[in-house]
């Protein structure tokens, strides 16, 4: 996404007795976004991502009342929600009399438009609210005591850790204390480290305005004007403004569940769940424009793009259905199979290989069940090919949800008897094509800041140590230890990674292994046989899809795939030295 920067129009708005700060950038004629802050912010909250939107908008930031360049005060009931609401029908009957206006809106910001969408004929002036880090505290008040009155385990502690999320409120309501404790600690370097820390995003992405610590004590009393009276007295508030959720699973103030009821109060609803913290506005800019700006041009008659049908609320779905699966070495084997079964399953899958003609044949197989898949040509040894490969399919499809690095060479024969090019060129394609794959498909999902899953195929031989296959178990192991080390990486990215470690499965890699050492005729001999053996073993390529699709439902890290894979990971984690002894008086090939 382009950034657009252009300084910002400058006027106040009567609303009651307030002035209230407004500034405007990019094109006047275009639709309208106005953005607004929450405590202990301004408009500067926004400065990341106002950019992103003035070449589709005409943007509209304004500092709430106390806050900025609004007129202060410091009686408690001019923070009430009604009065902030009232605030922001005065600004946007303002900057757009005659249109209806998008918002986007944060924290305090979030649940004053909450109360101001919940109006009646709402609609008629708001075209879509996307809310970040704040709820309708009358919605989040009877979603806890619907789970208090029917009191399982899950619905007791679901409020419970909520309480606990919220316990901060109380010191701040409290009298005096709050405001003599901020006015010491609360300077710009402490409070751009503690944002920084929790959304784990560099301190200097943390935009505060010139009179952040007057803000962060005056906006206070936000919290003794509105906790109280609507926790214990909610009121049923609707809305029929098209509202679209972006759920924080970081979130300190507010957890993820307490948006569970939503869909009983608003008539169209998206949720999208992000890896992030409380202030997405500092640590996830392009995601908040990227989003309001997908709804904003939906709502206008645009196609859906792919991420914003997953997100809709009760649309209904198969259950990879709107997610786009890429899939290395997709021409034949487990690639084939699992790509079918994605499709079957409801995915758009991309599908590459150096088999280009394969690749071809997995996506007509697709096309004949009526799925979408694409094909590609690709070596995944070669860096820079995956590089601009990703570079194509993210230019031409998006973001994958679904990484699936299967693409795979055997060998086997004595270390001796393997030349280095041969060793190096396994490493490059078993080890190599995952490590590219991770690091341009792989980077894209997360900077994305939506989650995802990484698939890796290993191998049984990742930890079967054995005579005769000393290059094809290293890269394997490599692979098994490099998807540990991500997996870890990735954690606070919710993309999850996921070892497949086939045992003995029949697949076309076996009759294209090479057998160091030997000459063409034995080469093929033992192609030969070793093909027939894993024939008669049964146990084919599409059993190891399912389980990889299984394991992706359920979020499964390492899955040895076939009882002997099994056995052998619990025997090798138990008896290592047993395995090792075996290993140096047994030959398989």
């Amino acid at each position: 996404m382009t950034a657009t920067n252009q300084p910002a129009k400058w006027r106040t708005v009567r609303s009651g007795e307030f002035d209230i700060a407004v500034f405007e950038s990019g094109d006047p004629t275009a639709e309208t976004i106005v953005l607004v802050h929450g405590w202990p912010d301004t408009h500067h909250l926004w400065d990341r991502v106002v950019p992103l939107l003035t070449k589709r908008f005409h943007v509209v930031t304004y500092d709430t009342r106390g806050h900025g360049e609004s007129t202060r005060t410091a009686r408690t009931q001019d923070f009430r929600l009604e009065e902030l609401a009232k605030d922001f029908y005065a600004v946007i009957d303002t900057v757009s009399p005659d249109r209806p206006v998008h918002v986007l809106a944060h924290d305090w910001g979030s649940v004053q438009v909450w109360e101001a969408v919940c109006e009646p004929a709402a609609e008629t002036r708001v075209a879509s609210f996307t809310s970040v880090s704040g709820p309708n505290l009358d919605h989040l008040a009877k979603w806890m005591r619907d789970r208090l009155a029917r009191p399982t385990p899950r619905n007791v502690w679901q409020p419970f850790t909520q309480a606990l999320s919220s316990a901060y409120t109380f010191f701040f309501m409290t009298p005096g204390l709050p405001r003599a404790t901020f006015g010491v600690i609360g300077t710009e370097r402490l409070w751009r480290g503690f944002v920084g820390l929790l959304n784990d995003t560099a301190p200097s992405n943390i935009e505060l305005g010139p009179s952040f610590r007057r803000d962060m004590v005056d906006g206070l009393l936000i919290y003794r004007a509105n906790i109280v009276q609507r926790m214990l007295a909610p009121r049923e508030r609707r809305t029929e403004v098209p509202v679209q959720l972006i759920v924080a699973g970081r979130d300190i103030a507010v957890r993820p569940a307490g948006y569970d009821d939503e869909p009983k109060w608003t008539s169209r609803l998206w949720r999208r769940n992000v890896a992030a913290g409380h202030w997405v506005p500092f640590s996830h800019p392009e995601l908040l424009a990227t989003s309001a700006i997908e709804l904003a041009d939906a709502l206008g008659g645009e196609p859906s793009p792919r991420a914003l049908r997953r997100a809709e609320v009760g649309r209904a779905r198969k259950a990879f259905e709107d997610q786009l699966v890429v899939i290395t070495g997709g021409a034949s084997g487990i690639g084939r199979e699992t790509a079918l079964a994605f499709a079957r399953r409801g995915a758009e899958v991309v599908v590459s290989d150096l088999d280009v003609l394969g690749a071809k044949d997995t996506v007509e197989l697709i096309a004949a069940e009526g799925g979408v898949g694409h094909a590609y040509s690709l070596d995944v040894s070669d860096a820079n090919e995956v590089a601009e490969h990703a570079d194509a399919v993210l230019a031409a499809h998006g973001v994958p949800d679904i990484l699936i690095n299967n693409a795979g060479i055997g060998q086997a024969g004595d270390f001796f008897d393997t030349p280095a090019t041969e060793f190096d060129r396994v490493l490059r394609v078993n080890l190599g094509g995952v490590l590219n794959g991770c690091r341009t498909f792989g980077k894209a999902m997360a900077d994305r800041g939506l989650g995802g899953h990484i698939v890796n195929l290993s191998s049984m031989a990742a930890y079967s140590p054995q005579r005769g296959f000393s290059a094809y178990a290293t890269s394997k192991s490599a692979v098994f230890m490099f998807s540990d080390c991500l997996r870890a990486e990735l954690a606070g990215s919710a993309i999850s990674v996921h070892t497949i470690c086939p045992g003995i499965v029949h697949t076309n890699i076996v009759a294209n292994t090479r057998f160091s050492g030997l000459d063409a005729e034995d080469e093929r001999r033992k192609q030969q046989r070793y093909d027939g053996l894993y024939r008669r073993r049964g146990y084919g390529p599409e059993k190891v899809a399912e389980q990889i699709v299984r394991a992706v439902e359920r979020d499964r890290g390492i899955v040895p795939v076939t009882p002997e894979a099994r056995v052998q990971y619990v025997v090798n984690r138990v008896a290592p030295g047993l395995v090792r002894f075996f290993a140096a008086r047994v030959k398989l090939t």
